[in-house]
């Protein structure tokens, strides 16, 4: 079905013009078409004195349809929409217009509303934005209005950051006019418009506002910072820059050539790899919940209110955390008082570092900790509808905690375990209750990192996965349902990343211009950074398990254990392939050669002196290409769902650049050709 907009004329003649495109009234070409059919049918009515726009059930416009970027198409000729439609007919209009927003007003849909005369909002709707998360800017005159009804300074941060606001905030900000409540909100936006008829209110025409616009030399200095900071975060991406650019045009020449700007700019970014790759990057995302045979064969989640957690380590307290900020009641067991202790501190620092990266209120703390108790045995169990073991990665120790939660927790509780290693098989070996058993791979540090792998045995009742998914959305993360194999999906992938990396060390390759590489081309960290991260110990006894499953994909260097040898194990210790200091600020380790040149007198590798000659570029791939591979073997061997669930995994836990996954076909080839040619010739 087609979207379209209706059309309603009051006895007070005042025009109701409702976007029809269920569930989120998106915004498409048929939606935009019979938009304007019907705002310029209203326009030419005698009778029709003013206009209102919203949208049906409770919601305005979630913006456009998002399938529509990243084609080679056009929406209409250029300008045909922002200027000669929005512009030159809304916000030209000769009778008030007035948007009265409920729900959802997002992207080409706010635009919309900020050519009205008027915005009348609720307290709960959600105004902002987000054109650039897909690698556009906004292309319905966003970037000119916005500025002049708030200031730069909070337009750059809502368009730059695609940052949402609520109807509070917005009024606060002059985005909206005035809130109204929902049962009221159509005749509010009537009245309002009655009152712009009758002039007891201003008829604003927001393109021509500058009332909020910083003077000049100000707003260049903003528009300065704004660059600076957006080739810092993103030194990759075009887009941010374009749009600034969009912005000081209008400050500068006028908005009505920013419109053409802007318009211009739009089709260009749309035609993007960057729009391509983050718009498949969305769905994606968005897709990773849906498991064929599980999601879909009509079962309900079971309500989850406690969740118990075995072991208060690193991980354990994480859990804890990122629990209790979902509002669970948690449950955290641990072997003595002592260690009890040092976890319950461990979680209220977590909380306290939330609060200082202003996630949290500090009023809110309190609260949350009244969810939380601390329990040295297993009686409180008797209750809990999941417990999460979260001990050392030894199979013994799992497996006897896993039998003691048997027998402790409710039959229908789910046993979870938190393991990045271990074979789920063997922790379940001495229990009877393996379909209930289902592994739940948080990423450290579990309150931040968003992706949660949910691991499957072959015993593992569907129900318990449906359940995962449902708490995995409860706590905000985006799950990936895996088959129970070493490493899972994301190890598994990635083992080769560091792999690859200490191979070309041992080779010759410089380990820093390695890291730099690496994370010029988007990745968050570097392995030998990550390597850092991680732990030398993990990362040790991850390639033994690596190297039993993978044998002749594996390479076995020898500079981890040289490195161990002299008391180096990473951050943890503030010395490891970086140095650390009280702050975590990190400095390349002065001692690396003597570890190198040990490592490869031990293990007979000679210098290859052409790999020390390779660009950035080509170090990128020889780093890359064999996690490409293991990703392929994940899907061949349908450990993982979807291939699609791979790339969402490699940006949510090992920070990909979601603007990658577009490869132009003659690097693909050279990406090929030169891992082959070291590694198999």
């Amino acid at each position: 079905m087609k979207g379209k907009t209706l059309l309603e004329i009051r006895a007070d003649g005042v025009a109701i013009i409702s976007i029809n495109n269920p569930p989120l009234n998106l915004l498409s070409a048929d939606v935009m078409l019979s938009l304007k059919e019907n705002s310029e049918h209203a326009l030419l009515r005698d009778d029709v004195k003013a206009i209102v726009i919203t949208g049906s059930n409770g919601k305005f416009s979630g913006g456009f349809d998002v399938t529509a970027f990243g084609t080679k198409g056009k929406l209409g000729k250029l300008g045909f929409w922002s200027i000669e439609f929005i512009t030159d007919i809304l916000e030209a209009a000769r009778k008030p217009l007035v948007a009265a927003i409920d729900g959802l007003a997002l992207g080409g849909g706010l635009e919309i509303a900020l050519a009205c005369h008027a915005r009348i909002s609720t307290s709960s709707a959600q105004l902002g934005l987000p054109e650039l998360r897909y690698g556009i800017i906004p292309g319905f005159g966003g970037t000119q209005r916005v500025p002049r009804l708030v200031g730069l300074h909070k337009a750059l941060e809502m368009i730059l950051m695609s940052k949402l606001v609520n109807g509070d905030n917005a009024h606060c900000l002059g985005l909206v006019d005035a809130l109204s409540l929902s049962g009221e909100l159509i005749n509010t936006a009537c009245y309002w418009a009655q009152d712009i008829l009758e002039h007891r209110r201003p008829w604003a025409v927001s393109l021509h506002r500058t009332d909020q616009l910083e003077p000049l030399a100000e707003a260049r200095m903003i528009l300065k910072h704004a660059r600076i900071n957006a080739k810092k975060q993103a030194p990759n991406l075009k887009h941010p820059l374009v749009c600034i650019d969009v912005i000081e045009e209008g400050l500068l020449h006028g908005p009505r050539a920013a419109l053409w700007k802007e318009s211009e700019a739009l089709l260009e970014l749309r035609q993007s790899d960057t729009c391509r790759s983050l718009v498949y990057f969305f769905f994606a995302q968005h897709r990773t919940s849906k498991v064929p045979g599980i999601t879909d064969i009509g079962l309900v989640p079971r309500k989850v209110n406690t969740v118990a957690v075995v072991g208060g380590g690193l991980m354990g307290s994480s859990i804890v955390t990122a629990l209790l900020l979902s509002d669970y009641a948690v449950i955290l067991k641990e072997v003595n008082e002592k260690a009890l202790l040092a976890g319950t501190e461990r979680v209220k620092e977590n909380l306290q570092d939330h609060v200082k990266r202003g996630k949290l209120a500090e009023a809110k703390i309190d609260r949350i900790l009244s969810l939380f108790k601390g329990v040295l045995h297993y009686e409180s169990f008797r209750e809990v509808d999941m417990a999460i073991e979260a001990v050392s990665e030894n199979t013994y120790i799992k497996q006897r905690v896993f039998a003691e939660l048997e027998g402790c927790c409710p039959p229908h509780c789910i046993l979870a375990c938190s393991s990045s290693l271990v074979n789920l098989n063997l922790v379940g070996e001495r229990t009877k209750s393996k379909n209930r058993i289902v592994g739940t791979h948080f990423f450290s540090q579990a309150h931040l990192m968003p992706l949660l792998e949910i691991v499957q045995t072959e015993k593992t009742s569907p129900q318990v996965i449906v359940d995962l998914l449902a708490i995995g959305k409860m706590m905000r993360k985006t799950p990936v349902v895996v088959r129970n194999y070493t490493g899972f999906a994301i190890n598994w992938m990635f083992f080769p990343y560091s792999q690859a990396a200490l191979m070309l060390v041992e080779h010759g390759v410089d380990l820093y211009q390695i890291d730099q590489a690496v994370t010029a081309f988007g990745m968050t960290m570097g392995p030998f950074r990550m390597i850092d991260f991680v732990g030398f110990e993990v990362v040790t006894e991850m390639n033994v398990q690596f190297s039993k499953n993978f044998g002749e994909r594996c390479c076995k260097s020898k500079l981890i254990s040289v490195m161990q040898e002299d008391d180096r194990a990473g951050k943890t210790t503030r010395k490891g392939f970086y140095m650390y200091d009280s702050e975590s600020q990190f400095t390349p380790n002065p001692d690396i050669r003597k570890f190198v040149n040990k490592a490869r007198s031990i293990s007979g590798v000679s210098v290859h002196y052409e790999l020390m000659k390779l660009s950035d570029e080509e170090i990128v791939e020889m780093i890359l290409f064999p996690v490409v591979n293991e990703a392929c073997c994940l899907v061949q061997d349908r450990i993982v769902v979807k291939a699609s669930d791979v790339d969402v995994a490699s940006v949510m836990g090992m920070g990909f650049p979601e603007y990658r996954f577009v490869v132009p076909i003659p690097f693909f080839f050279f990406f090929v050709g030169g891992w082959v040619w070291l590694f198999y010739v």
